[in-house]
């Protein structure tokens, strides 16, 4: 499965995605990640930061859902995937880690990243959408700036 366009332009003007992992037993872990990008078409990289229990289960299960939220427009996407771990020793690390590195800046030195290769793509919509199919994205965009009482930057 493809990115499209929409689904490139929500990655970028979304502040955190949720990797969803499962361990040996089948238990659940969702983990917040603030540093991720697209990477071409098929493929989601996150950098790994303080996260041993979404490595561990990446490595024990590959299965992962992804999911990330434009706040303002109450829109997103929820990817499944496949999963792998990268290193240094990787040949395709030193590409993937300068993108989310450039996303990081100095804050975070990304020393390992997790990569999904995608198998299914859907999207997650507001209640709001389907319940008042009468509701527009500039009426979401308003209501939610003033619920976090915030505007938009000029």
């Amino acid at each position: 499965m493809k990115l499209n366009a929409t689904v490139h332009e929500l990655i970028g003007a979304s502040v955190l995605c949720w990797l969803a992992t499962a361990d040996t037993d089948g238990f659940p872990n969702v983990s917040p990640k603030e540093i991720f990008a697209a990477c071409g078409d098929d493929e989601i990289i996150v950098a790994s930061i303080a996260s041993p229990v979404t490595a561990a289960n990446i490595a024990a299960n590959p299965k992962v859902c992804l999911s990330f939220v434009d706040v303002f427009r109450q829109k997103g996407f929820k990817i499944k995937g496949l999963a792998d771990s990268l290193d240094p020793s990787h040949a395709g690390f030193a590409a993937r880690a300068a993108t989310l590195q450039a996303l990081a800046g100095p804050k975070f030195e990304i020393t390992s990243l997790h990569r999904i290769k995608i198998a299914r793509i859907s999207r997650i919509l507001a209640p709001s959408y389907s319940q008042y199919p009468e509701t527009d994205e500039a009426e979401m965009i308003a209501s939610a700036y003033a619920t976090y009482r915030v505007s938009p930057v000029e």
